[in-house]
């Protein structure tokens, strides 16, 4: 029996208690041990570090938002360390480096991407950078800026920044934490870029935008510059009810996209032509649920797990990893306001 432990960030505005753990038997194909791992307001999503020592998380402290840091133990349990908080709501997007020296946040009610140096003990220090957004888009919900993600690329030498509102991808130059803005792609006005993924070839970057529920295609350039090369829906054709894209996942060999829809209530899986990096479409899977927020594929990449935000579940499929498909395992695993889903690193 082979067994990978994960961890869930949710939203607490109902029965959560903060972030919850669980183990994936990869034997047996089941999800099991849900349980809560950390009391925290709104720990959206999360990061664990590369050395499985730190975890990461959003996290909302009365009026104030910014994120907490926690040392892991063996047994999978979360010790606080310390969090950064300002006055404000709490970012949607939180990740690390490779080296655990840097954690980003990205804000999307402030329009803000933040960087905190880490110290030796995992624990945060106070915001080195803040940068703030200015622009917006044609859509009711791009008055302003709403940064969604952000994202170190494959070199780390630069941080990818994804504004909703304002329809851009922004790069900046990182040098000790200290962010310096290097370039902005603008994409189609009202597409609401949300999150990003690189391709591990390093050549390739691909975005999910929200408003209109499509993946581009971007070629990532040595200078920190980013083109779009291609837009592909993630939706059937004729499909016009409401949906919002959401999460955007590659796998490791970089040979499938996946991509969700909140509303269509699906998981839209394309192949990767490795020649060019375009898309083509494989399938839709549901996910037997409502408002798919989030999903991961496991360690072993073959399994996927995607989490229902609104209907509070957690999916297992098992992950075909020559054609990409997936097939349902387990939909009945019960995790309240499920958003984000990460595993401990392999």
């Amino acid at each position: 029996m082979v067994k990978y432990r994960g961890y869930i960030g949710t939203y607490t505005k109902g029965e959560s208690e903060g972030i919850y753990s669980f183990d994936l038997d990869t034997v047996a194909g089941r999800i099991s041990d849900v349980k809560a791992a950390a009391k925290l307001d709104n720990p959206t999503y999360l990061t664990i570090s590369q050395d499985n020592q730190f975890l990461y998380s959003a996290a909302k402290e009365d009026e104030s938002g910014g994120v907490a840091a926690y040392r892991l133990g063996s047994s999978g349990s979360l010790e606080k360390i310390n969090s950064q908080v300002s006055a404000g709501s709490p970012p949607c997007h939180v990740s690390v480096d490779s080296s655990v020296r840097n954690v980003f946040s990205a804000n999307y009610h402030k329009g803000t991407v933040e960087s905190y140096l880490i110290n030796e003990d995992g624990s945060l220090n106070p915001a080195v950078s803040v940068m703030e957004h200015s622009g917006s888009g044609p859509d009711s919900r791009q008055e302003k800026p709403h940064t969604h993600y952000a994202g170190l690329t494959p070199d780390e030498k630069y941080l990818a920044a994804v504004d909703l509102g304002t329809d851009q991808v922004i790069t900046y130059e990182v040098n000790e934490g200290i962010l310096k803005e290097k370039s902005i792609l603008s994409v189609k006005p009202g597409s609401g870029p949300r999150h990003l993924v690189f391709h591990p070839n390093r050549k390739y970057a691909y975005v999910m935008t929200e408003l209109s529920s499509e993946v581009l295609l971007l070629h990532y350039l040595e200078d920190g510059s980013l083109v779009q090369k291609q837009a592909i829906s993630t939706l059937p054709e004729g499909f016009t009810e409401n949906n919002q894209g959401s999460a955007i996942h590659i796998s490791s060999d970089g040979r499938f996209i996946y991509a969700g829809n909140r509303g269509h209530d699906s998981i839209a899986v394309f192949s990767v032509n490795q020649d060019n990096g375009k898309l083509a479409f494989v399938e839709h899977t549901s996910t037997e649920g409502n408002w798919p927020r989030d999903f991961v594929l496991d360690p072993t990449e073959k399994f996927v797990i995607g989490s229902n935000q609104n209907s509070s579940n957690i999916v297992l499929y098992s992950r075909d990893e020559n054609t990409g498909k997936l097939t349902l395992l387990q939909s009945d695993v019960k995790v309240p306001d499920p958003v984000c889903v990460k595993f401990l690193h392999a």
